[in-house]
């Protein structure tokens, strides 16, 4: 039963930072087709922003595993 508990939990989890990359990298491609001299800070930024957006993934897979449902 905990299992299935920890596969909802993580699922739950995985929404939030699923809609902020698709925001982020939706927003930066209309940045750069606004500004195609900026691309390559842009997309410097935005691989930095994935990064941090992932460690809220990752964290909410381990927290499902400490926590004790």
């Amino acid at each position: 039963m905990e299992g299935n508990l920890n596969t909802v939990a993580y699922g739950l989890a995985a929404i939030g930072p699923g809609i902020g990359l698709g925001i982020m990298i939706g927003q930066t491609q209309a940045a750069m087709a606004r500004q195609p001299e900026m691309a390559g800070q842009l997309r410097t930024n935005m691989f930095i922003g994935i990064g941090f957006i992932e460690v809220l993934a990752l964290l909410g897979l381990v927290v499902g595993y400490i926590v004790p449902a």
